[in-house]
């Protein structure tokens, strides 16, 4: 009889939890990926029973994750989880970008075992560094029976890869779901107790991703305002965007200077897809708006899959 896979995988991509500061009393001007994954582990003595791999693929300030780095994070990703002793992967990622990354691996991979992300808002070398509880946290998720789906574990909530987004700046708490979801689960002492089901869909593929990011599509968020001024729109336009994203005002409005321009873009061929900038909710009414419920960003990435697959 085959044994369980019992591996779990800990990739490291930099972020906050693997940042560093001059003081331990400084959480906000530190150096984001200075520390490597083997040290955030290593930081973790409850950790060191388990049947752990550390690698490092990238030491990012989340803020400047990039398309290349996407590619070759989901293409490493799926390379782990096709092993049979793997039970799982886990990420450390900054959490800037974290709500982004996160749908991205979902709709790449949509795997039916557990990838993990995990971050901090506080750096390794804070005094109260809230990293190590996280990424305990994360592997106590991914050993868990049951676990699919790319999923996101903070302060001792679990999020789905497709409903996160960041919702504070600052604090520990600083993630929560939408449009007007909740947590998918919570960790107590290293156990799970999940209220809603995991996330699930159909994987389009690592290998769409090109790892040149010139081959990327060129899509772009506008916000929608009081004031706007088309020019950038039409700079884009004529500069050869290839798809926008409106982050509108309340349920889908678009101010009227965007109007003309928008139109333009789409007899041009471009795609334009609306979702509103409200920090919860979607466009009600919209039968036809694939980015109805999205935040703008989670639209952004669902855009770029959309014509890579063209």
């Amino acid at each position: 009889m085959q044994s369980a896979p019992q591996t779990l995988v800990i990739i490291g991509t930099g972020g906050t939890i693997a940042g560093a500061s001059g003081s331990a009393t400084d959480n906000v001007g530190y150096k984001a990926g200075s520390l490597s994954v083997e040290s955030l582990v290593g930081a973790v003595p409850a950790l060191a029973a388990r049947s752990l791999e550390a690698e490092q693929l990238a030491q990012l300030d989340s803020k400047d994750m990039d398309h290349a780095t996407w590619a070759r994070l989901a293409r490493r990703v799926r390379e782990h989880l096709d092993r049979p002793e793997v039970r799982g992967v886990v990420i450390t990622h900054g959490t800037d970008t974290l709500e982004e990354t996160a749908y991205l691996l979902q709709r790449v991979l949509a795997p039916e075992k557990p990838v993990v992300l995990t971050a901090a808002m506080r750096p390794a070398t804070a005094i109260q560094a809230d990293g190590p509880q996280n990424l305990l946290d994360a592997v106590a998720v991914a050993e868990s029976e049951g676990v699919r789906g790319v999923i996101v574990v903070v302060a001792g909530q679990v999020w789905s890869g497709l409903e996160l987004r960041k919702s504070h700046s600052y604090r520990l708490d600083a993630f929560e779901a939408g449009p007007d979801a909740g947590p998918l689960a919570v960790v107590e002492e290293g156990a799970v107790r999940r209220f809603r089901d995991w996330p699930a869909g159909e994987a389009l593929g690592a290998t769409l991703l090109p790892e040149d990011a010139t081959q990327w599509p060129w899509v772009e968020v506008l916000g929608s305002h009081a004031g706007a001024d088309a020019r950038s729109l039409e700079a884009w336009r004529a500069a050869g965007l290839q798809g926008l994203v409106l982050a509108c005002t309340g349920n889908g409005t678009v101010n009227r200077a965007l109007e003309a321009p928008v139109r333009a873009l789409k007899q041009a061929g471009v795609p334009v897809w609306r979702t509103t900038r409200c920090a919860q909710g979607r466009i009600v009414g919209a039968k036809d708006e694939p980015a109805a419920a999205l935040s703008p960003w989670a639209a952004r990435v669902e855009l770029m899959l959309s014509l890579l697959q063209r």
